[in-house]
């Protein structure tokens, strides 16, 4: 990181930070940095995995939340004005059209996003977007430094932070410091397909804690660590690298399966629902969430929907396929691809098997609301949820949470999905067999009540053991630790 850039961005955005802690008194407060600050007002789209975790944490413990604006202004990157929201303070950037194109759609989303995906062959590395890169990097860890009490506790989420660590310790910054990865992490042999594989890690290790979604994501860093780095592993699973000492945890994101529920009913006049049993009537009712994205295997999922409809004749006129995929990265040529590529697929299969009165498949490139989701997925009789690879995937268990235990729906979940380490009484397939998946949907759609009701209460008790409040506590618990 250049000092002189730190340096005076520090001293443009050095200010004094008033409000209230959620942690205890000798913790000092919690400091979110992300890529993002989520919209918090009602009535906005719901968020994906990483703003509505960060979102629930901030609400029940206060603090302050760093993040970009989504704005892209002429000139250099600036800061904003510090905000107020309930508990919460919002500190937002907003970037430079250079630094947005090199750090955002280059390094972050081209780069990185692919490989930790295991799609290297979709990666495009560019020096100048690394640059870029440790630049916004370098720009959030000024933005914190400036608000940073001794005691406060900084807590980076995702990909787009890996060299956020290095920028804070180059500034003198001796606070703890974790990050969470809401992705996977790949395999040594992959990592290393990133050019600067090395000088990543030696930035994640900078941090005081490094959690991830599952133990095969945490064996994989070590892994990288072990062989390729020259560390070694102390007990307690603490890693030595770098010079430092990092701990590393596995912390699965959860949600609030009793808030989820109540969502869940909504009341008897509720417009969408009303016009949702009006359009359907009496037919099974299969549902997929994704954001617009290669790593969620839509192509695949339509394909395998397809070969369900051919398999099963007598499905037809009394299924219905709904897709619901916001879109993503719309700025993004891959992405806009994608998007036609589903358009066109969608378009064809309900051309060959759609009647007056039937409509198979129903693709809705648009977000919705989380009070308008939860009611659709308590609706559905299939969570058909078959990413290709996914650090979690809330969907999965946002679905099971929805449900109703006296008649519940079936879960159809993909094995390379985070959740199926917990979920596992659900059907688990593989996304790239297409005939195992439209195997799964008949078996789902006609399964005993008994049986969806032994499966659907296994998976709520892993939900409820791996709440979104576990998932914050024990974060912030090892990262507030210095054993």
């Amino acid at each position: 990181m250049d000092e002189t850039i730190f340096g005076r961005a520090l001293s443009e955005l050095r200010g004094s930070v008033a409000g209230s802690s959620g942690l205890p008194a000798e913790a000092g407060r919690l400091i979110v940095v992300s890529n993002r600050v989520a919209p918090i007002e009602e009535g906005q789209p719901t968020a994906g995995g990483l703003a509505a975790g960060v979102l629930d944490a901030l609400h029940e413990k206060g603090g302050l939340w760093v993040g970009w604006s989504g704005e892209i202004v002429d000139g250099a990157s600036r800061v904003q004005p510090e905000r107020q929201k309930g508990r919460i303070q919002l500190q937002t950037l907003d970037l430079a059209q250079a630094d947005y194109d090199a750090y955002y759609r280059g390094f972050a989303n081209s780069a990185l996003w692919p490989v930790l995906h295991y799609r290297s062959a979709l990666a495009r590395f560019s020096r100048a977007d690394y640059a870029g890169y440790r630049r916004v990097n370098g720009l959030f860890a000024a933005a914190v430094a400036a608000k940073l009490a001794p005691e406060d506790v900084v807590w980076a989420h995702d990909y787009h932070l890996l060299g956020f660590a290095a920028a804070m310790r180059e500034a003198g910054v001796a606070n703890r410091l974790g990050i969470f990865l809401h992705t996977p992490f790949p395999a040594a042999a992959v990592f290393m397909t990133i050019p600067v594989h090395a000088e990543l890690a030696r930035s994640l290790c900078q941090y005081d804690l490094i959690g991830f979604q599952t133990e095969a994501d945490r064996r994989a860093f070590e892994d990288y660590v072990l062989r390729e780095a020259d560390g070694h592993l102390l007990p307690g699973r603490a890693l030595v690298a770098f010079g430092r000492v990092v701990r590393t945890g596995v912390y699965p994101i959860g949600v609030q399966v009793e808030e989820i529920r109540r969502q869940a009913e909504p009341p008897a006049d509720c417009p969408h629902m009303t016009r949702l049993h009006g359009s359907i009537g009496d037919s099974k009712l299969i549902i997929s969430v994704d954001r617009l994205d290669y790593s969620k295997g839509l192509a695949e999922r339509f394909l395998a929907y397809e070969r369900f409809l051919e398999q099963n004749e007598q499905r037809r006129g009394s299924v219905t396929f709904l897709q619901i995929a916001p879109p993503s990265r719309s700025d993004v040529e891959s992405y806009r691809e994608i998007r036609q590529g589903l358009e066109r697929e969608a378009g064809r299969i309900n051309g060959r098997f759609a009647e007056l009165d039937w409509t198979p498949l129903r693709y809705l490139n648009k977000g919705f609301a989380r009070q308008m989701l939860m009611p659709m997925y308590a609706r559905a009789d299939v969570g058909l949820v078959t990413p290709m690879r996914d650090g979690m995937n809330l969907v999965a268990k946002e679905y099971v949470a929805a449900q109703d235990p006296i008649d519940p729906g079936v879960l159809v979940l993909s094995q390379f999905a985070g959740a199926a380490c917990e979920l596992k009484a659900a059907l688990l397939v593989n996304p790239h067999d297409p005939d195992e998946v439209a195997a799964a949907l008949e078996q789902a759609l006609s399964m005993p009540l008994p049986e969806r009701r032994e499966r659907h209460a296994e998976m709520l008790a892993a939900l409820r053991r791996n709440s979104l409040s576990a998932w914050r506590d024990r974060f912030l618990g090892d990262l507030g630790s210095r054993r």
